[in-house]
């Protein structure tokens, strides 16, 4: 009870099990640490404290839920609960107070699980880029350095925390929006197998999850929260995983992007940890992952970007202009509509094909790593498109999504690890991917890790603990 930001949930949930600390307690002081924190950080847009101290005190129907009492945070975009806003980070949305009626499979399932939901994090406009600085909220700041970025989309979720405002945060992935956060914060994130976690919507991109300090409560929740539906238009599930020892490939380049060289170390050491291991460790040409049959993946971006846009004026009730969206957004949607319909079949069409290319040539592997993100934490100021030619932002975002937006697209699992840091002292994610359905692999691997490079005594500079 000495310092509730220090332990992640699953500790949180045994004290309540123990009865050393009751819900309502871990509620208020992690209010507490929201009041001390948010106004540096802005991870937080929403507060739903009245809800959040009744449902505390009421306590959990099922006291042996996995997470039964530990404070959480759900991002204003995918999964949500009955009575929370939902804004997507555009300002229109917000001004009307759109507010969701229902919830969604994955926010009840987080109900169940016994998390108790605070609030919303900050998110940028329809989680479309690597950094998290909405007009509509403003910027989300990094708790290693509040004047770089926590990443994006997940950026709100990842600064709490980090910053020990919650231990544990909704998060979601549509081309890294779960792992870059996690790189750029020192967390654990999971995107998991296309899928494998039920999904209302036809994108093949999306995966939803959290965002943690530990392994376990990552692996405890997507234990507790996978599983489909009926009407999913996905569906898979767990795979049993290889035998030991396992062939690895390491990719620590950009290939015709350059970047940072110490995402490659972080890479580099990884593998060289579990060379020791007793793995076989191959390092391999980039050219198979991010080669230029990989840019078709932008060119259909835009045109889901033009769908998303045309989604917020079903919900507003009315046809959104440029007043309404912001300018890179806006941009990106209006390249996107100029996509006709057979041109769009066909870049699906050479999409899927570079896809099984992909998965073919990781056939040879059992797992591949990779820098989680192309550069460390950049600052916020560097992230702002520019006024005249919006577009212009988007081979820095490209370099900062280039290992991680492929796996959207196959559809395989992949984790980011806070194992290296900056000699400044930023974190450095690195990235584990698998095949389809292995992620207790991935887990495993990862818990191994956490004790061979570990990262627990890494607390940012703008933690609660600190203050």
């Amino acid at each position: 009870m000495d310092d509730l930001s220090l332990l992640d949930a699953t500790a949180q949930a045994e004290l309540v099990r123990r009865g050393e600390a009751s819900p309502a307690e871990l509620v208020d002081a992690a209010f507490e640490r929201i009041d001390a924190l948010n106004s540096d950080i802005n991870a937080v847009i929403y507060r739903d404290e009245q809800r959040a101290r009744a449902t505390a005190a009421a306590g959990h129907p099922a006291s042996d839920a996995p997470f039964a009492g530990v404070p959480f945070l759900i991002k204003d975009i995918g999964a949500n609960q009955a009575g929370l806003p939902y804004w997507s980070g555009n300002a229109a949305l917000k001004a009307m107070g759109n507010t969701a009626t229902e919830d969604t499979e994955l926010g009840a399932r987080f109900r169940d699980a016994g998390l108790i939901t605070l609030g919303k994090t900050n998110l940028p406009e329809l989680g479309s880029c690597p950094t998290t600085q909405p007009l509509s909220c403003g910027p989300t700041n990094n708790p290693w350095d509040l004047e770089r970025s926590p990443a994006g989309s997940s950026g709100g979720a990842g600064a709490a925390v980090a910053s020990g405002m919650v231990p544990i945060a909704h998060a979601s992935d549509g081309g890294g929006s779960t792992r870059l956060p996690a790189a750029w914060n020192g967390l654990v994130g999971l995107k998991t197998t296309r899928g494998i976690i039920s999904n209302p919507g036809i994108s093949r991109l999306i995966s939803e999850l959290v965002v943690t300090t530990t392994v376990r409560d990552t692996a405890t929740a997507f234990d507790t929260l996978r599983g489909n539906i009926d009407s999913d238009l996905f569906v898979a599930d767990v795979q049993a995983a290889p035998s030991a020892p396992l062939k690895v490939a390491v990719i620590n380049d950009g290939g015709q992007v350059r970047i940072d060289p110490v995402c490659a170390a972080a890479a580099d050491a990884a593998a060289t940890q579990l060379e020791a291991m007793g793995h076989h460790v191959e390092h391999v040409d980039s050219n198979n992952l991010i080669g230029p049959a990989s840019r078709v993946n932008g060119e259909l971006w835009m045109a889901a970007l033009a769908r998303r846009v045309g989604s917020l004026s079903e919900i507003a009730g009315r046809e959104l202009t440029s007043d309404d969206v912001e300018p890179y957004n806006w941009a990106a949607a209006q390249r996107g509509l100029d996509m006709r319909a057979h041109e769009w079949l066909e870049a699906s069409e050479r999409q899927q094909a570079w896809s099984a290319d992909v998965i073919a040539w990781m056939s040879n592997y059992d797992l591949l790593i990779t820098p989680t993100a192309g550069t460390p934490p950049l600052k916020t100021a560097d992230l702002w498109p520019p006024a005249e030619k919006p577009w212009k932002i988007a081979s820095t975002y490209a370099l900062i999504g280039l290992f991680t937006l492929p796996f959207n697209v196959t559809g395989q699992p992949a984790i980011s690890l806070p194992l290296y840091e900056t000699e400044e002292g930023l974190p450095v994610g690195v990235q584990l991917v698998a095949h389809m359905g292995h992620e207790p692999l991935l887990l495993e691997l990862s818990r191994q890790l956490e004790q061979a490079m570990p990262w627990a005594g890494r607390i940012a500079p703008h933690h609660a603990s600190r203050l």
